[in-house]
C-alpha cells in the first residue's frame, strides 16, 4: 500500500474517533483537532507492524488519551478566563433529540476526567469493560467502577440541568 493510500486510510478509520476523543478530554475543538494531527503522524511514522486492527485502534486510543493528558498538565500554566466572563449558551428546546444529546455530552464534559474518559470509551465507542480498563490503564474492577461512579454523578448533572432520567 502506499503511503498516501495508508495516509488516507489512516483519516478515515481515524480521525473522528481521535477527535471526539481529545474533546472528551480537552474540550475546544482547535485542541482536538492538534491532536488529532500529532497522533495521525505518529501513526504515519510508527515502522512497526500491528498485530491486528484491534491493536491498532487500541494503539490510537491510548497514545490520544497520553497526549491530551500531557496537554492538560501543561494547561496549569496557561492563562484562563473566569466563568463571569464567559456568556451562557442558550437553553436548548427539550423535545429535540440532538438538544438532549448535546445537553448530554455537556454533562459527561463537566465530570472528572477518569469518570468522563470510561464513558466516553463505553458510552460513545461501544468498548467492552475489559477495553475501557486497558485504555484508562487500569483493573476490570476499577473500569466498572468508575462507570458506576461517573453514571451516578451523571444523573445528578442532569437532574441539576432540569432532565430526570424519564426525560431522556
Amino acid at each position: 500500500m502506499s503511503a498516501g493510500h495508508r495516509a488516507e486510510r489512516l483519516v478515515n478509520d481515524y480521525a473522528d474517533l481521535i477527535k471526539r476523543l481529545s474533546y472528551t478530554y480537552l474540550g475546544t475543538a482547535a485542541d482536538a483537532e492538534d491532536v488529532c494531527q500529532e497522533v495521525l503522524l505518529k501513526l504515519l511514522d510508527r515502522a512497526e507492524p500491528f498485530a491486528s486492527p484491534e491493536h491498532e485502534r487500541a494503539w490510537v486510543v491510548r497514545v490520544t488519551a497520553n497526549r491530551c493528558k500531557d496537554l492538560l498538565r501543561c494547561r496549569s500554566a496557561r492563562p484562563t478566563l473566569p466563568l463571569d466572563e464567559v456568556s451562557e449558551p442558550i437553553a436548548p428546546d427539550p423535545g429535540d433529540d440532538r438538544a438532549r444529546a448535546e445537553l448530554v455530552l455537556r454533562a459527561v464534559m463537566r465530570l472528572p476526567l477518569e469518570y468522563r474518559e470510561a464513558i466516553f470509551l463505553r458510552y460513545y465507542e461501544n468498548y467492552s469493560i475489559r477495553d475501557v480498563a486497558r485504555a484508562c490503564g487500569c483493573g476490570e474492577d476499577a473500569a466498572a467502577q468508575r462507570l458506576s461512579r461517573g453514571r451516578a454523578k451523571l444523573r445528578v448533572l442532569l437532574k441539576e440541568a432540569g432532565y430526570d432520567e424519564e426525560g431522556l
